[in-house]
């Protein structure tokens, strides 16, 4: 079986080559052969996970059979709903997953039913507290006398991409995950375009609060 090791860490080195030694030798003591090892060395205030977005583009062209990481933390640091549509990424393109430190989290085992049905229930939460999120920030900003509409980008998808730039997710894991209907009616991803220049709104509004 091949397997492709995704690791996560910050900018210390060390961090990165102690579970390296350990996921290695969980892969040897399981008889599993490395494909290749996918490792993002970032700082908390990083957009850019190359290896990351590596590893997907592997994954679609078949090239292992399992993604094995530390733990669900240093997969994906973007929320539970995220985090669960890449591993049902993964799952549709019948690559399993294995979370070295959380051993209820691995398809490969006989748990697999039992986790999705969790992660799900725990998405569908996220899904709500996302959309109550929505309606408030709707709400306040007509309260607050904004005015509704102009952008290109509907004001439920601004507050939506606000909330997540508020989390920590990347530019990239945003483009990914939000989409809008144009005036036209045709689907389209939020571009990172658009995403800077929310956040750079996002900046100045906190600015003035904390001002």
């Amino acid at each position: 079986m091949k397997v492709a090791i995704y690791v996560r860490v910050s900018t210390d080195k060390q961090e990165s080559e102690n579970q390296l030694i350990e996921l290695r030798e969980y892969c040897r003591s399981s008889n599993y052969q490395i494909f290749h090892e996918y490792i993002d060395i970032i700082s908390g205030k990083e957009d850019k996970r190359p290896n990351w977005d590596q590893l997907f583009l592997d994954a679609h062209r078949k090239k292992f059979d399992v993604v094995l990481f530390w733990d669900l933390s240093r997969f994906s640091r973007s929320g539970t709903l995220y985090t669960l549509q890449k591993l049902r990424e993964l799952e549709n393109l019948d690559i399993g997953y294995i979370s070295f430190r959380e051993p209820y989290l691995n398809t490969v085992g006989q748990f697999k039913d039992v986790v999705i049905s969790i992660l799900s229930t725990v998405a569908k939460i996220e899904r709500k507290q996302i959309s109550d999120r929505t309606k408030a920030g709707l709400k306040r900003a007509k309260l607050n006398g904004v005015i509704l509409g102009r952008s290109s980008i509907p004001q439920d998808i601004i507050i939506q991409v606000e909330d997540l730039l508020k989390k920590g997710q990347s530019y990239n894991e945003i483009n990914q995950e939000i989409k809008y209907r144009t005036k036209k009616g045709s689907l389209r991803h939020i571009s990172i375009g658009k995403i800077s220049e929310i956040k750079k709104h996002l900046s100045k509004k906190e600015g003035a609060i904390s001002g």
